[in-house]
Formats: C-alpha cells, sequence, structure tokens
C-alpha cells in the first residue's frame, strides 16, 4: 500500500516537473525580444528681427527745440544652448547725416566706450543711444523709454560706431517667441542749429551663437 502512495507520488511529481519545463520552454520560444532605436538631429538656428523700422525722432529738431527721441528693438530667436550675443553698429561714420550737407557727431563719452548720462557740450550737436531689456549688458542704467523714446529713470548713453558694439548676450536657449532687446536714440543740438534737411542713420544689429 506504502509502495504504491510513494509510486503514485513520484510519477504525480515527475508529471508536474515535465508539465512545467514544457510550459516554461513553450514560453520562452515565443517570448523574443528587439530593440527599435528612434534617433532625432536638432539643429541650431537663431534669427533677428528689428521691430520697429523706420524710426522716426521725435519731436522734429528747430531753432525752438533741441532735443528729439526714439525707440526700436531688435527680438533674437535662437534654441543653441550656448546662446547668443546681440551687437548694434552704424554704417556711416557718422551714424547720423544728411548727405555731405550736415551731421550729428556720435554721442562722446567721458571715457570711451562707457555709457554715461545724456550730456551734450555747448556747441555740440550730438546723436547717442543707450539699451534695456532681460539680456542687456551692464552699463545701461535702469531707466526705459517708451514708444516716443521718452525716458523713464535713468539711462546711461554712448555713441554708434561702424564697429560691432555688443548690447545683449544670454548663454542659454531663448523662448519661443524670442528675447527683445530695446534701444533708446536720442539726439541734441546745444547752443548750435543743425541745417534744416532730411536726416538719417542706418543702424545695424547682429546676433550670433556664442
Amino acid at each position: 500500500m506504502k509502495k504504491n502512495l510513494y509510486k503514485k507520488f513520484v510519477v504525480s511529481f515527475l508529471i508536474l516537473v515535465f508539465v512545467t519545463q514544457f510550459y516554461s520552454t513553450v514560453e520562452n520560444a515565443f517570448a523574443v525580444t528587439d530593440n527599435v532605436v528612434v534617433n532625432l538631429t536638432v539643429t541650431s538656428g537663431i534669427s533677428i528681427t528689428a521691430n520697429t523700422t523706420p524710426v522716426t525722432l521725435l519731436p522734429a529738431l528747430s531753432i525752438a527745440n533741441e532735443s528729439a527721441y526714439g525707440r526700436s528693438s531688435f527680438t533674437v530667436i535662437t534654441n543653441d544652448p550656448d546662446g547668443y550675443t546681440l551687437g548694434v553698429l552704424a554704417t556711416t561714420d557718422p551714424a547720423l547725416k544728411q548727405g555731405v550737407v550736415d551731421s550729428f557727431a556720435d554721442y562722446t563719452e567721458a571715457v570711451a566706450g562707457v555709457p554715461e548720462v545724456w550730456s551734450v557740450a555747448s556747441g555740440a550737436k550730438e546723436f547717442g543711444f543707450s539699451v534695456y531689456g532681460a539680456d542687456e549688458v551692464a552699463g545701461y542704467g535702469t531707466g526705459t523709454c517708451d514708444a516716443s523714446g521718452v525716458i523713464t529713470g535713468t539711462l546711461n548713453f554712448e555713441g554708434f560706431s561702424t564697429l560691432n558694439n555688443e548690447i545683449a548676450t544670454n548663454p542659454d536657449v531663448t523662448l519661443p517667441a524670442g528675447t527683445e532687446t530695446f534701444v533708446c536714440f536720442q539726439v541734441q543740438q546745444n547752443d548750435v542749429f543743425a541745417a534744416e534737411g532730411a536726416y538719417s542713420a542706418t543702424i545695424t544689429g547682429t546676433a550670433t551663437v556664442l
């Protein structure tokens, strides 16, 4: 009796082992895998847009008015992780002129290349700019100017050059809408008159990936 029970137990155990191994083998036979590798290339890009052009400096200069103002801006968009730098330059020297008839000197700083509070000496007429925005470089003060160029707070000014002058930078990607940097223009004739006529300056903004 005990032998029969033992035999039945052994047989049952062997059957169980066989079935387990069989299903494991079947399962392994149908559980095969492979991989798909998905690649993507994102190319570096940068764009710049001048948002207000032309800019008319107001009010017009006359025998009764010595100063005029204006504002424009440049929007830079980039997806480069190193960010960008933005510079401006004038295409002529001096920047603001009426052909060969007359011109305004580029604003003269007490220390060349260091923006300062606007001040034009008696007998001089000058044209300069200041900057504000989230990515502006240091030195331009803490003020702003509205769409007509009217200044709020304290802005520091400098003169244009035919060499690129960095005004903003950011070591990162921009938002999809870009980053806007504002340029405030100012012109003044102090105890001297500019000759009547139309004056023009072309200011070029250049955005470069760092």
